[in-house]
């Protein structure tokens, strides 16, 4: 059975023509799954009954099930989602007044290690297929309901869940046309971000194919510490990450980057760390965006104090560069930005590793770390 949330509209636009229906039929049941969030063919009304007839019998319109779901005292929403062999992911909803953001994942863990990020110490497992990523989506929605003026509750999509969205190129780019797409979800492209640690040739990909708003989680102002906690750096280094940005701005809708920069208490937030930052991105049209880092079991960081984040705003501010500090939401129900960590079976046994590690420093023997099955 084809689950028809893995096609964007050129696929399900080709694979109804395979079955020799005209294309206009595709976008019918593109609106019924997306804008309606349908998944009973036999709810699809204005579609001729031979053609449901062939859709029962060889399609479904199947999510991720939806394993819990958290509400934060401050209004976020947090939703761990089954995808199946053990493996969930989560999913965050952060409403605002004048926004409703949805941050997704695109990989069952992440393969990247980035040194603060719970997601990245939970190991990897694989990436997600498109109908789990556009399923995130399409759950949050069903969930959430409209507005009383009938309007989504969702206007905004960040992919800034677990996973490198760009280390899961094509699966993401084909959720990202589904998000835009009027007669899906109809988001702008200002509306929908794509965040990287910076995979320069898939950036160059993506200005080419879907130039959403992008995102660059930069961390470090120089190369050595850098290295040190976003290891991808060390591949792609910043010159070359800089200069990919640019490139970026060629063709992308929006005429800055947005630097996200998580502040570690004495590793990454000193009055010379920002003003390196304003000396390196000098040339690249920006804004940052400042995030108090959000401890995790077993994190050895601290957060920056506010007096300390203030300042390094300040310094960038003064440079002409526009900086915001990220308001904490969700940390209570561990749904704030560095913590998400779903449950994934790791193939990089990084568990194992980091658990071996921790009990040699420790003198003792690495216990076992069990696979919790999920249930839906």
């Amino acid at each position: 059975m084809q689950n028809l949330l893995d096609f964007d509209a050129d696929a399900m636009t080709a694979w109804f023509a395979a079955r020799g229906e005209k294309p206009f039929r595709a976008k019918q049941v593109l609106r019924w799954i997306h804008r309606f969030g349908q998944s009973d063919f036999d709810a699809m009304t204005d579609i001729a009954k031979s053609l449901r007839s062939m859709l029962q019998a060889e399609a479904v319109v199947k999510a991720p099930a939806v394993v819990s779901d958290k509400l934060s005292e401050d209004g976020t929403r947090k939703l761990l989602l089954d995808v199946g062999n053990h493996n969930a992911v989560e999913s965050v909803f952060i409403p605002e007044d004048d926004r409703g953001t949805l941050c997704i994942s695109t990989q069952a863990g992440c393969a990247l290690d980035c040194a603060f990020c719970s997601t990245g110490k939970q190991g990897f497992n694989r990436n997600l297929d498109v109908s789990e990523i556009i399923g995130q989506l399409w759950q949050a929605n069903r969930l959430l309901g409209a507005d009383p003026k009938g309007e989504r509750i969702i206007s905004n999509v960040v992919m800034m869940g677990m996973g490198e969205p760009l280390a899961n190129f094509d699966n993401t780019v084909a959720a990202l046309r589904l998000m835009l797409d009027d007669n899906a979800y109809g988001l702008s492209r200002r509306r929908v971000t794509v965040s990287t640690s910076g995979l320069v040739p898939a950036m160059d990909r993506l200005r080419d194919e879907c130039p959403v708003a992008l995102a660059v989680s930069l961390h470090a102002p120089n190369n050595a510490l850098r290295d040190e906690l976003v290891p991808i750096n060390q591949k792609y280094p910043l010159a070359e990450l800089m200069a990919a940005c640019n490139r970026y701005l060629e063709k992308a809708p929006r005429d800055f980057v947005t630097f996200e920069y998580v502040m570690l208490d004495g590793v990454n937030d000193s009055e010379a760390h920002a003003r390196e930052l304003v000396a390196l991105t000098r040339d690249v049209p920006c804004k940052f965006n400042l995030i108090p880092f959000n401890p995790f079991p077993g994190s050895p960081f601290r957060k920056s104090p506010a007096p300390r984040i203030r300042r390094f705003a300040e310094i960038l501010i003064q440079a002409g560069i526009v900086t915001t500090t990220r308001k904490t939401r969700g940390d209570d129900i561990d749904a704030a930005c560095g913590q998400l960590a779903g449950q994934v079976k790791d193939k990089t046994k990084r568990t194992a590793q980091l658990a071996a590690k921790a009990a040699a420093e420790a003198g003792g023997t690495a216990p076992i770390i069990p696979i919790t099955e999920i249930r839906g």
